[in-house]
């Protein structure tokens, strides 16, 4: 049987230099990072070299690279962080991000730590920049401003630069969750004033379990985890060695092949999208992912003219013929709620029609798509 695997949104195929730098920190470099004989000396040194070439591509300062076991315990570190350590007051974000800074944020306010502001969208999913500057000048509270430059289910692209801009012209903190971003484009936390972002390795060809915060140098943000001085005294345990070094590999090779494989997927993209329109002429593109330039290029969420009851088999249809992709339909039966984003987009006509999301990577082939595309076909048009 074929097999197509197009959710790289959820995680993406190890690169093999990965897995051999994983494998020789494993079988060779085994030290606690902490212990001071020279296997310990080894692998410290191993981690704040990575430390350092993750902040030499992101022109940031190596004490600003936290590493974590990736993007939530990152995201979780920032927004309860900020409330604890920094006196912020109101957060403000949208009801379009990802669940760990949604639920993080929801739990702050439950809690009485802080006033949680909604930035309105528009009807593709994009912030309000009035409504967000109106809310920054709402009241004299400390503020912190949390939206994520790429969304996980529809692609959109935040002008990132434009609102980090306006959020620290109103004396405000601003934390992204950038993690369907890092290692997908150019990143330069000089040229973009933020003060937190979160990112994963897994997304961009690593391992699992590990990724980085950086939080911008003097920001007052203390201990998360206590019981040791390991990361600067944020995050205490012992390094997750292997996992560091393949992060390392994996964002070195994510950046320095990245003209390059951006170019290969945008290309893939690019072909989807007509493939779609060609094949499925009423399938529609959530969001704005079917718009090359206002949406990543790793990404596209399909919206298709099938009925609901119909759409419940969609999934596991293309799982069967071995096809991997994301569910994204707003409402379905059960105890599945559906995407929270596409409860706050998607037309009433389309808000009970399945839609999936497809993402893609160097791996995947025009083959890929073409195999796809024909199983969507023929599954919709029967």
């Amino acid at each position: 049987m074929k097999h197509v695997y197009l959710d790289n949104a959820a995680t993406t195929q190890v690169r093999e230099e990965v897995i051999t730098k994983m494998q020789e920190a494993l079988t060779k470099n085994y030290g606690n990072p902490s212990s001071t004989h020279s296997f310990g000396r080894t692998a410290k040194t191993a981690i704040e070299s990575a430390r350092k070439t993750i902040a030499k591509y992101l022109n940031a300062q190596p004490s600003e690279i936290i590493f974590t076991s990736g993007g939530t315990e990152a995201d979780n570190m920032i927004l309860r962080g900020a409330v604890k350590d920094l006196g912020v007051q109101t957060i403000i974000t949208t009801k379009i991000e990802h669940h760990a800074v949604l639920h993080t944020v929801e739990e702050l306010e439950q809690s009485g730590l802080i006033n949680l502001w909604y930035v309105q969208l528009d009807a593709d999913g994009n912030p309000d920049r009035i409504h967000l500057k109106e809310l920054l000048e709402k009241d004299d509270s400390k503020k912190l401003v949390s939206l994520m430059h790429i969304n996980n289910e529809i692609g959109n692209k935040l002008d990132i630069a434009s609102i980090a801009n306006l959020v620290k012209e109103h004396g405000a903190l601003f934390h992204s969750d950038s993690v369907q971003s890092i290692g997908h484009y150019h990143w330069d936390v000089k040229e973009v004033p933020v003060d937190f972002l979160a990112a994963a390795a897994h997304k961009f060809h690593g391992p699992k379990g590990i990724g980085f915060a950086f939080i911008k140098k003097n920001s007052g943000l203390k201990c998360m985890i206590s019981g040791g001085s390991q990361e600067r005294g944020f995050r205490a345990g012992t390094e997750s060695f292997h996992n560091i070094v393949g992060l390392e590999e994996a964002f070195v090779l994510a950046y320095d092949n990245l003209d390059e494989e951006q170019e290969y997927v945008k290309g893939l993209k690019k072909y989807f999208i007509a493939k779609v329109k060609a094949e499925i002429p009423d399938a529609k593109f959530n969001g704005l992912s079917g718009d090359m330039e206002n949406s990543t290029y790793t990404l596209a969420n399909v919206c298709l003219p099938v009925t609901p009851e119909k759409g419940l088999m969609l999934l596991f249809h293309l799982d069967i013929k071995g096809i991997a992709c994301s569910k994204g339909s707003a409402c379905q039966s059960g105890s599945d709620k559906g995407s929270h984003v596409l409860n706050e987009i998607l037309q009433e006509e389309d808000f009970n029609k399945p839609s999936l999301r497809f993402s893609f990577s160097k791996y995947n082939t025009k083959e890929d798509i073409d195999f796809t595309v024909e199983v969507l076909k023929d599954f919709t048009l029967k």
